[in-house]
């Protein structure tokens, strides 16, 4: 199996420097500034589909090396409640990487600083106070955009998810992955875009489906994100693909 590397940007854009003009995709809106940095919100679905798979939530230079080093990028979809948080967390963590702590470090640092300041949210106030993980998830599940068989597809309030299980997720995830999502569910965040929901859920199923036969997930991410790829460039397929999935 060859190793992916993250993130993983358009092969077609490889060694090339990619210039922007703020008056066109991906950027949307200037929100504000932080420090030094000026805050966008972007387009995340071109992104996705023009430069870097990769991208979902957010992102900033020295981790997306086609995001200005004076920018912080902030995915359009995103509740404006959360923009903050992310900002913050962009912050810290490119202050940190500056002083040459690994992504990995500066990520859980900024992470841990981001979850304590969610946990000061009025989302976050009422959704600890829910002691029933079933009654938790319940209010995080929204509506079932699919079901195969005994599995259900949902579409869940991301930013529930963050504030209360994991500050990273972003995307789609499943049951396979994280302990949080109930045995036999696959979870489509409610900050993709209705058009968008179709590829990430060939990802989840590809993923799930590898790894409920043995394979890691590192492997199995791998090979999902390639047949999300061909999707991607490939939409009339989708259906079929779609198809092979359920089986």
């Amino acid at each position: 199996m060859k190793k992916r590397v993250f993130p993983f940007i358009n092969p077609a854009l490889m060694g090339k420097k990619i210039k922007f003009s703020h008056n066109k995709k991906p950027y949307v809106k200037k929100i504000g500034k932080i420090s030094s940095f000026t805050i966008w919100l972007v387009d995340d679905k071109y992104i996705r589909e023009k430069i870097c798979e990769d991208f979902v939530n957010l992102g900033q230079h020295r981790i997306f090396k086609f995001i200005p080093k004076n920018e912080f990028w902030i995915n359009r979809e995103a509740d404006s409640e959360e923009d903050h948080f992310y900002a913050d967390h962009l912050l810290m963590e490119n202050r940190l990487m500056k002083k040459g702590f690994s992504y990995d470090m500066a990520y859980m640092i900024a992470a841990a600083a981001e979850k304590r300041e969610r946990m000061k949210s009025k989302l976050a106030k009422r959704l600890v106070k829910i002691k029933s993980k079933k009654t938790l998830v319940d209010k995080i599940h929204k509506k079932i955009l699919k079901k195969i068989g005994n599995l259900k597809i949902w579409l869940i309030s991301g930013e529930s998810v963050r504030d209360e299980f994991l500050i990273g997720f972003g995307g789609g995830g499943h049951d396979k992955v994280y302990h949080f999502i109930p045995k036999n569910e696959i979870w489509i965040d409610d900050d993709i875009p209705p058009s968008e929901r179709k590829f990430i859920i060939i990802h989840e199923l590809k993923e799930r489906k590898l790894m409920s036969r043995g394979r890691k997930y590192h492997d199995a991410h791998f090979v999902a994100t390639e047949l999300e790829d061909i999707a991607r460039k490939n939409p009339r397929k989708v259906k079929e693909i779609m198809s092979m999935l359920s089986r």
